[in-house]
């Protein structure tokens, strides 16, 4: 099945340090990107959505930078697995703080993808007072 790379940017007033609770910790997590996140052994994660289990391994983590979990079982050859990576930049000039995202998924349709991203941002952004 063919793969699709969605990459999709936030800005979010919050300090990269604040943030990243959020976005690398399984209660961060569960807080605004899954109805509920497990930390499981040798880096991996249980990822709960609409009462379906979603196994992940954190495949990198750069504190206060990026996180990239990639999902177990989702490639027919076992390469390729779909993967979430979250990536924090803050802005030199402006000291605003940007979310970069990039989801590599079977979902090839850029609009739906979207709205998903933009809904758990809203969620995301009530939570850190964004």
């Amino acid at each position: 099945m063919e793969k699709f790379k969605f990459v999709t940017e936030y800005e979010l007033r919050a300090s990269p340090k604040m943030l990243f609770p959020y976005i690398s910790t399984a209660s961060g997590l569960s807080q605004w990107f899954a109805a509920k996140v497990n930390t499981l052994p040798e880096h991996r994660f249980d990822f709960l959505w609409d009462n379906e289990s979603h196994i992940a391994r954190q495949v990198s983590l750069r504190q206060n930078k990026s996180v990239r979990f990639e999902f177990l079982d989702t490639a027919e050859n076992g390469h390729d697995n779909n993967y979430v990576d979250f990536r924090v930049d803050q802005s030199e000039l402006t000291q605003s703080t940007y979310l970069r995202i990039t989801d590599y998924s079977t979902n090839t349709d850029a609009e739906d993808l979207q709205d998903l991203w933009d809904g758990l941002m809203e969620k995301l952004r009530e939570i850190v007072g964004s």
